[in-house]
């Protein structure tokens, strides 16, 4: 129904090559072949940790909503909120909850802000960042409608 990677923007992808020079640098000290080493280790691990970091996924798919490591069943979610940049700013700093779960990332401006009914789960909402807020909360609502026609 919904399937989003927040992967990390192109401008990103800087910091990996970097760090290479970084540690090119640091390891040409001893010699060429050092330096060249120190160049694709360095390049490659922070390559591999930004991969990693932008491999976070949103989707809804039978009946659950999984964000992150999350999983959660769109029963126990209440009314999903589109945020636009502004609001998203504001739910991630000064309107943010403790106890809310959030998949964040910061390279993402807009968010969904979705509250969770179940009475035993202290979490009080999920804030979940996405390039496609509307569709995000379409696809909650479709698959929410779908599993009270199955109930």
């Amino acid at each position: 129904m919904y399937d989003e990677r927040l992967t990390a923007p192109l401008s990103l992808w800087l910091f990996p090559a970097g760090s290479g020079i970084s540690f090119g640098l640091v390891f040409y000290l001893f010699g060429i072949v050092p330096g060249l080493l120190g160049l694709v280790a360095g390049t490659a691990a922070a390559a591999v940790l930004l991969s990693s970091y932008g491999s976070a996924r949103i989707r809804v798919v039978q009946g659950l909503l999984v964000a992150g490591d999350a999983r959660i069943p769109v029963e126990a979610l209440g009314t999903a909120h589109p945020l636009d940049r502004a609001e998203a700013l504001a739910w991630r700093t000064r309107k943010a909850n403790a106890r809310a779960f959030m998949l964040l990332r910061s390279y993402i401006p807009t968010a969904l802000r979705v509250e969770v009914t179940d009475p035993q789960d202290p979490t009080p909402y999920l804030y979940l960042s996405t390039r496609d807020p509307e569709g995000l909360a379409a696809a909650l609502d479709s698959a929410k409608q779908e599993a009270l026609k199955a109930a």
